[in-house]
């Protein structure tokens, strides 16, 4: 074979051009399969980095009725959460008056898609109006069914009779929260007034709805249950 037959047969084999469009297509993935990966991971660390998201479902109690715009349960909860390294968004879904019932008839969409907690407060005003606790339970047991079936944890914040209602209707209104959150194997707040019930420097002049610093005190008692909530939820996920 001659010189320059010797160099046409070079060219012929020659790997580098002979396999350039391979590479290049190569490449072309290569750096597709990257991009899509980035996208993947920022994804993913967005997704980790979303607060976690907590409801207060409750009545006046939860709502803040007579208090300041910082100086309700929610966002105190909120404010005392993030002090202890939590992560965390705390919704108003009070409404002053509201009944177990008329709770019913808006948890759906009081409590958005994305939430991971719902504090669940009521049952007061039922008692304030001596509903009877056959109602009352009925409708807290269909809100933790809705609740359970939505795959959203709930930390059930009890409410206590007043004594003036008599003995009967005292047992079985307090009985209601303890079977209930035996019955779903929720976590149970056995009092949401705990501390400040009976204490007048802690209420406001109605006698019935916590102060500022009632709401101290109410965020202070409940605020390692809550974090225990939360380290389950997230435990389970």
């Amino acid at each position: 074979m001659g010189k320059g037959g010797q160099n046409s047969a070079y060219r012929q084999y020659n790997v580098p051009g002979h396999m350039g469009p391979c590479r290049m297509a190569f490449k072309h993935r290569l750096a597709a399969a990257f991009v899509l990966f980035l996208g993947i991971c920022g994804a993913i660390s967005s997704a980790r980095a979303e607060p976690f998201r907590i409801v207060g479902f409750g009545d006046s109690l939860m709502a803040g009725f007579g208090l300041g715009p910082h100086e309700g349960f929610t966002q105190k909860l909120q404010a005392a959460l993030r002090a202890k390294g939590h992560d965390v968004t705390v919704a108003n879904a009070g409404v002053s008056g509201d009944t177990s019932s008329g709770g019913l008839s808006r948890l759906d969409w009081s409590v958005p898609d994305g939430t991971q907690l719902v504090i669940l407060e009521l049952g007061a005003n039922d008692m304030l109006r001596g509903v009877s606790p056959d109602i009352t339970q009925k409708n807290l047991d269909a809100m933790l069914a809705k609740l359970k079936q939505r795959n959203i944890a709930v930390l059930l914040a009890g409410m206590r009779a007043a004594p003036n209602l008599g003995a009967d209707y005292q047992k079985g209104f307090d009985a209601i929260f303890p079977m209930l959150a035996e019955k779903y194997g929720v976590p149970l707040y056995p009092f949401f007034l705990d501390g400040v019930a009976g204490e007048p420097a802690l209420q406001l002049e109605d006698g019935l709805h916590p102060n500022a610093k009632g709401i101290d005190r109410m965020v202070e008692r409940i605020l390692p249950d809550v974090e225990k909530a939360i380290a389950v939820v997230k435990g389970n996920s």
